[in-house]
């Protein structure tokens, strides 16, 4: 009997053992599968920050012979049309450029001095009515970004608005480096940041407006009453295929001599600063690349600020 019990005692250990060994062996496994994985992702993320950065490169020299060729920076030049996907080993790249001298610069809601620009308000005021968004949030932001701390009337907000939030924080009071900065406004919201954001950048103070590549609602809201271009897109769009559209002289007769002289030095019909979007597939693995490329006088063009995975 002694022995039959030291036989399934020895049975039972047996199978302990073996039960142990077993998740040891799959947990040795399972973590070195996850290192395994985690390594390939890196490696992959590597490579697409490597491959994002000739994407870049390749994206400056497009805007450096732009330059070579031509005035004028208008939808229908070759950097404006998107990179299709491109194969490179296990996986693909694609990109594209855009005119961010085409879209309302929030940083010039206040003068060099740091003092408001109220023309600047009023432009984004028109904006916002136009996306259906409230016009009060223009002179807010225009308190983010100038450099006094009294606040906007009526609808103006400083650091006592901004100590009240959690966490507490001060306001800006300095120009923005990114759009997305609009988010910190108390209240603002993604809904509205959504809708706002394709026709808003954030460049140097004083950056002029390119009418060649500038959405109609941004066009109308140079002045009061003006609906020409936001009405038809699709129309705006067929013009601008092949040349400039407006030009110039083309704002001056839709806006009128007095209208268009008030804004003529904020206008331009050539862009200094683009942004390049670059989207790196390897395998299972996306990176994403989003540079400011400004382009100087002599044609050279530099990065100016870089962000990964988001805007």
């Amino acid at each position: 009997m002694n022995a039959g019990r030291q036989r399934g005692v020895a049975l039972i250990t047996a199978v302990l053992i073996v039960a142990l060994a077993t998740i040891l062996a799959v947990n040795v496994g399972f973590r070195g599968m996850l290192d395994q994985r985690r390594s390939a992702t890196l490696f992959a993320l590597d490579q697409g920050y490597e491959i994002a950065l000739g994407a870049e490169a390749w994206a400056a020299d497009f805007l450096r012979r732009d330059a070579q060729e031509s005035k004028t920076d208008h939808l229908g030049e070759t950097w404006a049309r998107p990179l299709p996907p491109l194969p490179i080993e296990d996986g693909v790249v694609e990109g594209r450029l855009e005119d961010q001298q085409g879209r309302f610069n929030l940083n010039n809601l206040a003068f060099h001095d740091g003092t408001t620009n109220p023309e600047a308000v009023k432009q984004l005021e028109r904006i916002l009515v136009a996306l259906q968004i409230e016009p009060a949030w223009a002179s807010t932001m225009a308190d983010w970004v100038d450099q006094d701390t009294q606040p906007g009337f009526p609808d103006g907000a400083e650091d006592s608005v901004y100590t009240g939030q959690d966490p507490a924080h001060l306001a800006a009071n300095m120009p923005v480096t990114r759009v997305s900065e609009l988010m910190v406004l108390p209240g603002f919201g993604a809904e509205r940041y959504a809708k706002l954001k394709p026709y808003v950048t954030a460049l140097p103070v004083g950056t002029a407006l390119n009418v060649c590549t500038a959405p109609g609602i941004v066009l109308d809201a140079l002045t009061e009453n003006t609906r020409e271009f936001g009405l038809n897109p699709k129309d705006l769009a067929d013009r601008r295929k092949d040349a400039c559209f407006p030009t110039l002289d083309d704002l001056r007769g839709s806006l009128g001599n007095e209208a268009y002289d008030k804004v003529k030095n904020s206008l331009t019909e050539s862009s200094s600063y683009f942004r390049a979007t670059v989207w790196v597939t390897i395998g299972t693995t996306q990176f994403t690349l989003y540079s400011l490329l400004a382009r100087g006088g002599t044609g050279t063009v530099r990065p100016q600020l870089r962000s990964f995975g988001s805007d």
